[in-house]
Parts: C-alpha cells; sequence; structure tokens
C-alpha cells in the first residue's frame, strides 16, 4: 500500500492519508465502505476534519458557452477534531450511502465511455485543506436500469456517448445537480422519423423516471425537432415486463406525427393533450404512461450539447457490440487526466 504524502498544503514531513475501498463496485442506493489510512508526520497535528467526496466531470451551458467542469456532488464527513501524534497511525472506517441519483459508470462489466466517477480524501489542519488521494469508483445500473439498457440493445439501437449536464429536468424531482444522458443512434426500423435518442434515468428508493428525447427528422414541408417521453416504472416491474416491448411503444409513440407537439402554452410534464395519467403506469403494464412532447428547449432546465465520440453498438450478446461501445481500463486514465488540471 502506498500512501500519497500531503506535501502542498502541510509542507514537507506532514501527515499521510490513504483510502482503500472495500469494493470499487457499487449500486445507485447502495453502501461504499472502506477505510481511511493516516499516519502522522515528524510533528504533532490537529486534524480538523478528514472529508470524502464523490467527484465527477460534468458539461455546464452558461450565457450561451459549453464547458466541462469537475467536482463533488456527495460530501461525508468521516472524522472530526483529532490529534496526530509524529508517527501515529489511523485507521478510520467510513460508509457512503450512494445517492440514488448517482449515474452509471459501468455497463455489462464494462466502463462506460464519458462516465467519470472517483472518492477524493480531504484532510484539514489549520484551515489548510489538502486533496488527497483519488480512487476510482464503478457504479452499476440497478436491475430495472439494466432490463431498459437490455431492451435499447436488442431492439438495435448503437450507444454514441454518454455525459452529465448540469441543470435540473422540468417536472422532476432531482436531489442532485446534474442529469446522466446515454445517447444512442436509431436501428434501421426507426432511422425514418428520429435521428437520435438519449436516456435518462432519475431514481428513486421505489421507482425510476425514465425520460427520453427524440431528436426528430424533418420531412418535406416540416422541420425536424424534438420529442420528450417520460414515464415511471417501478423497482418491482424489472423481473416481470417484457420491457422490449415496453421500449418499442416508448418510441413508436414518439414517432406519432399526431402527437409531434405541444398545445401553445403546453410544457412538459404536463398531459400531452390532456391525456390523463401522464407519467404513470397504464394500458395494464408499467412503463406505459402518457409521453410529452414539445421543441428543444422546453424540456430541460439548463440546454445541453451533443458531447463525446460515437461509438459502436451497447449489446449484450451481439458480436463486437460490447468491444464498440465500452472502453475497458480507460476509466482509470480518464479519471487522472479529468481531476488533475483541477487539483
Amino acid at each position: 500500500m502506498v500512501f500519497k504524502k500531503l506535501l502542498g498544503a502541510f509542507g514537507v514531513g506532514g501527515p499521510s492519508v490513504d483510502t482503500v475501498l472495500s469494493n470499487p463496485s457499487t449500486y445507485p442506493g447502495a453502501p461504499l465502505t472502506g477505510q481511511v489510512n493516516v499516519v502522522g508526520g515528524t510533528q504533532e497535528a490537529d486534524i480538523e476534519h478528514i472529508t470524502l467526496g464523490l467527484v465527477t466531470r460534468m458539461e455546464v451551458e452558461s450565457g450561451g458557452n459549453d464547458y466541462s467542469t469537475v467536482a463533488d456532488f456527495f460530501r461525508v464527513t468521516v472524522a472530526g477534531p483529532t490529534r496526530l501524534a509524529p508517527g501515529q497511525q489511523l485507521s478510520i472506517p467510513f460508509r457512503i450511502d450512494m445517492p440514488w441519483e448517482t449515474p452509471i459508470t459501468t455497463v455489462y462489466g464494462q466502463n462506460l465511455r464519458g462516465m467519470v466517477m472517483g472518492v477524493r480524501t480531504e484532510l484539514a489542519i489549520a484551515r489548510a485543506v489538502d486533496k488527497g488521494d483519488l480512487d476510482p469508483v464503478h457504479v452499476h445500473p440497478l436491475p430495472i436500469q439494466q432490463k431498459i439498457l437490455d431492451a435499447f440493445s436488442q431492439l438495435g439501437f448503437r450507444f454514441k456517448s454518454a455525459d452529465l449536464e448540469h441543470g435540473q429536468i422540468y417536472g422532476v424531482h432531482q436531489t442532485l445537480p446534474f442529469y446522466q444522458e446515454i445517447e444512442y443512434y436509431p436501428p434501421a426500423q426507426y432511422a425514418h422519423g428520429i435521428n437520435e435518442v438519449e436516456l435518462t434515468f432519475v431514481t428513486s428508493p421505489h421507482s425510476v423516471e425514465v425520460v427520453l428525447e427524440f431528436d426528430k427528422r424533418g420531412g418535406l414541408f416540416t422541420q425536424g425537432h424534438d420529442t420528450y417521453g417520460r414515464y415511471s416504472v417501478s423497482h418491482h416491474d424489472a423481473d416481470t415486463t417484457d420491457w422490449r416491448a415496453v421500449v418499442d411503444g416508448w418510441v413508436r409513440q414518439a414517432l406519432d406525427k399526431r402527437k409531434s407537439f405541444l398545445p401553445p402554452g403546453g410544457g412538459y410534464g404536463q398531459p400531452a393533450y390532456g391525456a390523463p395519467g401522464y407519467g404513470q403506469p397504464g394500458h395494464g403494464q408499467p412503463g406505459y404512461g402518457q409521453p410529452g412532447y414539445g421543441h428543444h428547449g422546453h424540456y430541460r432546465g439548463h440546454g445541453h450539447g451533443h458531447h463525446g465520440g460515437g461509438m459502436g453498438g451497447m449489446a449484450m450478446g451481439i458480436a463486437g457490440g460490447l468491444a464498440a461501445g465500452y472502453v475497458a481500463g480507460e476509466v482509470f486514465d480518464e479519471i487522472g487526466d479529468a481531476f488533475e488540471g483541477e487539483e
């Protein structure tokens, strides 16, 4: 085990810290555990606090300009004021309950290109804070999320990219300051009507809000526009539903030209043309809520662009799809690159 010397804030001979995760793989809503190991330096030190932060990269639009930023989105203090003697060793166990809205970073056992996440350790002494070691974290889909991702793959959608967009989704309760977008290219059976699909999960302990944005193609006498759908699904329905049929229904609803636009003054989160049961299960199957539709920009709290390079198919059991859609091991380099400049 290699300790990282905290030289920047405390000088040579300061304390050292190393955070060890019991298992770097976790799920939204699940615990992440480990211990923080601290070794005293050459002189006594009064630690004010030791804090762990979940760190990720997100895209921000401000004043018409897009940029990437790295920030903590969840913090846990694992130790308060502590006097550390020279050479003293401390081992502090911790547990981080991952927020339910934590974005997915790992799918089908491979790291999802475009997503980076880690746990960063901060140690404060005499009002000086040094950001210590950074440990990668791999967040896997919950069963209901995995079933929906499987359905997109089974229908032939090809993974393009994924990122986090800073902002709020209109009409959806969020606890985190961003939402994840998983972007797909459509298969041939839908390509006549849509260019791309963006999938967002907003998860709670009991259900998942599935938010879809469709970039619809223009026709001979019509312009292209964005169409939105929002569906509330229960965790309990993961194994009792034909999700391929459900997702196919969602996409075909978006292709219905009779529901391409909101009524004047309408907004996302309201029933389309007064349809009842918006966002709630219907038609006898979970997930068949009424979709909302509108022009691009009616839906997201902040604007969002399309970031990241195109990738191959995200598919399980489809030859070549896994290797093309995910890159094993590269997430470690991306985390280092993403946080190097910020630190």
